[in-house]
């Protein structure tokens, strides 16, 4: 069997799906595409994806067309999976989000009783509904995927909650628990019970995310700006210490700390 070859002049797309084919065909494909499955292409997809934000979080759009390409690519190789299962293609999948966003949006694409802004969160809310009951899974929290980053997982589930009610009144009450968590996790630190700091860890910071959901702010972007601020005030350390020839390993606790400072000082100036 050939494999087949990508079009000389087609639409991008195309080219994609043709070169994806192509590394799926069997004998004449490659041997690491073919031995791929759906649960092994799994964290490579979480992966890009991460990379995009990251992309975007540093503000470099050549390199987010990159990685947006990246991604693509991901939903390809899913969709040539499930194509040589009988399931559905690509052209399926854009088929359904296209239908989806035409079912959420009456207020663009429906008729002009349906354009009305006001009635624009009920009924994105009503159709959400509809769409889950559809599904086998039944159960407020059911479709919420176990395969997200943890808090933003914490942060659907109790957005989620909320809507039936089962939610904090405002922000100080989350701050209420926070402490009463945090005290918690220090009895068990005390008592010296790893499984049960775990826990509790785990008790903090579900309310952490919830506290974020309640001051509308995404929990994994916040996060990944205080790694960047961290890595970028630690390199201020490295190598303001490599101008004596020195590592942090040369240093201690209280000139770190002093040069981390000083970081914070020129971030500021």
């Amino acid at each position: 069997m050939s494999s087949p070859n990508p079009p000389s002049d087609p639409k991008p797309i195309d080219r994609l799906l043709a070169i994806m084919a192509a590394l799926r065909t069997p004998e004449t494909g490659c041997a690491w595409d073919l031995e791929q499955s759906f649960a092994t292409i799994a964290p490579y997809t979480v992966e890009e994806a991460y990379e995009v934000a990251d992309a975007i979080e540093r503000g470099d759009l050549k390199d987010l067309k990159e990685e947006l390409g990246d991604l693509l690519f991901q939903v390809v190789f899913h969709s040539r999976m499930a194509q040589e299962q009988g399931a559905f293609g690509f052209d399926d999948v854009a088929d359904a989000i296209v239908d989806k966003m035409l079912r959420r949006h009456p207020h663009v694409f429906g008729d002009a009783g349906e354009r009305s802004a006001g009635e624009q969160v009920q009924a994105w809310e009503v159709m959400k509904a509809g769409e889950r009951a559809a599904k086998t899974r039944t159960g407020v929290l059911a479709d919420v995927p176990t395969g997200l980053p943890g808090l933003t997982r914490a942060v659907k589930l109790t957005k989620r909650a909320a809507r039936v009610g089962f939610d904090w009144p405002s922000p100080a009450e989350v701050i209420a628990k926070l402490h009463e968590e945090l005290d918690e996790l220090q009895v068990e630190i005390e008592a010296g019970d790893q499984e049960k700091m775990r826990q509790e860890m785990g008790d903090l910071l579900f309310v952490v995310a919830n506290l974020a959901r309640k001051l509308d702010i995404e929990p994994e972007d916040a996060i990944r700006a205080t790694n960047a601020k961290f890595t970028r005030r630690f390199g201020f350390i490295e190598a303001r210490l490599a101008e004596d020839g020195r590592t942090p390993d040369q240093s201690d606790l209280t000139e770190m700390d002093g040069l981390w400072n000083d970081a914070k000082a020129a971030e500021k100036g």
